[in-house]
């Protein structure tokens, strides 16, 4: 009996992950999801800690709890990838190869509105995936990823309106096309 050396088990996940990422999965789905969570757990703790203006110290409450949150929300998701038996993204250059959220340095010297503006629109992102993810989830008869899944979503929605609410916004304003059109 030959015993698969750690290189080769990494080499066999990296050749399944890209099978899985050109015809999408559940497992593919939720790593792009980890991976967000990456990015957008860097983009909380950049806006904590830059940010500014008259409201800068409850934005920065109010972005450490999120930072918590995303920080739980990968760790549970991976946890649940393992225990299906599938692969969680677990590397930076995977964070950054699966991930559609993007972050910029520069950012960390936009106006506290636009910070709040940006995170918006990056749950709204994640929820692209995480729509998508519960359905092949469904599909693929995962009901306990597809039961994370669901919750993440409640949050993410959650999220949305408390970050809408402070611009003075609709949970969906200027999010859904019919929005963009008016």
């Amino acid at each position: 009996m030959t015993t698969a050396t750690p290189e080769k088990l990494f080499e066999a996940e990296v050749k399944q992950a890209d099978i899985d990422h050109h015809t999408p999965t559940a497992g593919a789905m939720t790593g792009h999801i980890v991976a967000n969570l990456e990015v957008l757990a860097d983009k909380l703790q950049m806006s904590k800690w830059y940010v500014k203006g008259m409201v800068a110290e409850q934005l920065k409450d109010l972005f450490g709890n999120l930072l918590q949150q995303a920080y739980d929300q990968k760790d549970a998701l991976g946890t649940v990838l393992i225990d299906e038996a599938l692969v969680a993204p677990s590397t930076q250059k995977e964070f950054t190869e699966y991930a559609m959220l993007e972050e910029n340095g520069q950012n960390k010297y936009e106006s506290a509105e636009w910070m709040v503006n940006d995170l918006v629109h990056d749950y709204d992102t994640e929820n692209m995936f995480v729509t998508r993810a519960i359905k092949l989830a469904e599909k693929e008869d995962r009901p306990v990823l597809a039961q994370q899944l669901i919750g993440l979503l409640r949050d993410n929605n959650h999220n949305i309106a408390t970050l809408q609410a402070l611009l003075g916004n609709s949970p969906r304003a200027g999010l859904d096309e019919e929005d963009d059109e008016d």
